[in-house]
């Protein structure tokens, strides 16, 4: 469901990595890798936010270079920090991905919102809301329509106990069906989320 093929990125005279390659289908994989090593430019452009210099990325079969609009359909993409829309509240933002993918926000997500503790946050918009918070909300979005890949960066980062607990059940269920693509550095919860761990050494070349 995950699929790219020589990706290289380089910014001004620094290569990030070279020809890069890996496949998977349903399951749960863990990037784990040096700090400034390049991790979050690669899920950028797994993502469609950043544009590789060369490669091509397949996202449920769909190429994100020739057809992005399906490949993204298909897609939950979590970053680092979850501030794309400040100006949007957590319940219109749940709303909006669930129009994208042609569905409503129903009682599963809205039964994952309560599981994270969002009830009291969804009117607040994203600059109002904690670094964990508007994670949470992005990672509600992961159960609104038939997505095949969720790829998100650092994902426990500002989740409290309670939280990872959910994240580790929601991406265990989540990888019966779909890809799960994450960075981390957090051992004990790739490990709880029985997730196969790699690192840049696995995927091809590296600046």
């Amino acid at each position: 469901m995950l699929r790219f093929e020589n990706l290289s990125k380089r910014y001004s005279e620094r290569i990030v990595f070279e020809e890069l390659r890996y496949g998977t289908t349903s399951g749960c994989v863990a990037l784990n890798d040096d700090s400034g090593s390049g991790k979050s430019t690669l899920l950028g452009i797994l993502a469609g936010m950043v544009e590789p210099d060369t490669g091509e990325v397949w996202l449920g079969g769909h190429s994100l270079r020739t057809t992005p609009h399906e490949a993204q359909s298909v897609l939950t993409y979590v970053p680092e920090d979850c501030m794309t829309y400040p100006d949007q509240t957590g319940r219109e933002y749940l709303a909006r991905v669930a129009s994208e993918r042609k569905t409503k926000v129903g009682s599963h997500a809205l039964d994952l919102a309560n599981r994270f503790g969002l009830e009291p946050h969804l009117d607040k918009r994203f600059e109002q809301m904690s670094f964990g918070t508007r994670k949470k909300i992005f990672l509600t979005g992961a159960v609104l329509g038939e997505t095949k890949v969720v790829i998100a960066d650092e994902p426990v980062g500002g989740l409290d106990a309670s939280a990872r607990g959910v994240l580790v059940d929601l991406f265990k269920t989540l990888a019966e069906t779909r890809t799960v693509f994450f960075s981390s550095y957090d051992t004990a919860f790739t490990d709880a989320c029985a997730a196969r761990t790699i690192s840049f050494a696995d995927l091809g070349m590296h600046g």
